[in-house]
């Protein structure tokens, strides 16, 4: 189990020592314990951001923590970075600068197959919707496919459903593809309109767009 600190985003002081305002605390039986009275004061901080030196720093570093802040938007608890001992960090710096050209040339690499993988991704959902919906512009059904699928958009194309071609995802991914580009759904939003009600007002509208996709030109 991991050992975990928190960055606050309000001010907080030490329950035993009272030092504050504190950049990390742990808590301990829900009170706030500064990393000195921790006896974690001596770790230093990686953020995250890169995963070489963050798992390097951590194999080295006998006593190393999760540092953790709360996110209002997402409503949960995100990791930030690692605490780990100074020498641990040095060395993990110095592995990472001695094979740096052959880890960028191994990321290149894998830039290049994702992409590949995409552009053959995309096709075989582009044919998909096609299969589904005969009248749908080859554009349209391209440019769906594409916005679907976005490598990191956690959209339906994303989903394993989606890289299963599930006909549900699809159809899912054609409807609100429809919903936001032929319809006024958008329009009601900006307007304030709650969007279980706009999505009512407009369902008649993309069925009939549905419809008309499905039959054979």
């Amino acid at each position: 189990m991991d050992l975990v600190v928190i960055e606050p985003l309000k001010q907080r002081h030490c329950a035993e020592c009272h030092q504050g305002p504190l950049r990390f605390h742990i808590l301990e039986f829900n009170a706030v314990i500064c990393l000195d009275c921790a006896d974690l004061a001596h770790l230093v901080y990686l953020p995250r951001g890169n995963a070489a030196l963050t798992r390097r720093a951590r194999e080295a570093s006998s006593l190393w923590a999760v540092v953790i802040r709360h996110s209002r938007r997402r409503k949960r608890y995100e990791r930030q970075g690692l605490l780990v001992e100074e020498t641990a960090l040095a060395r993990a710096e110095s592995a990472c600068l001695a094979d740096a050209d052959s880890r960028a040339r191994r990321r290149a690499r894998d830039a290049t197959r994702r992409a590949a993988e995409d552009v053959r991704f995309t096709a075989t959902l582009t044919a998909e919707i096609l299969r589904l919906y005969p009248s749908c512009p080859p554009q349209r059904a391209r440019a769906i496919a594409t916005h679907a699928s976005e490598r990191g958009s956690g959209r339906v194309g994303r989903s394993a459903a989606g890289r299963a071609l599930d006909e549900a995802a699809i159809t899912a991914a054609v409807r609100a593809a429809v919903r936001h580009e032929d319809t006024e759904y958008d329009a009601l939003l900006m307007d304030g309109v709650p969007r279980r009600k706009a999505r009512a007002r407009v369902a008649s509208a993309i069925e009939a767009v549905l419809a008309a996709w499905q039959d054979e030109p």
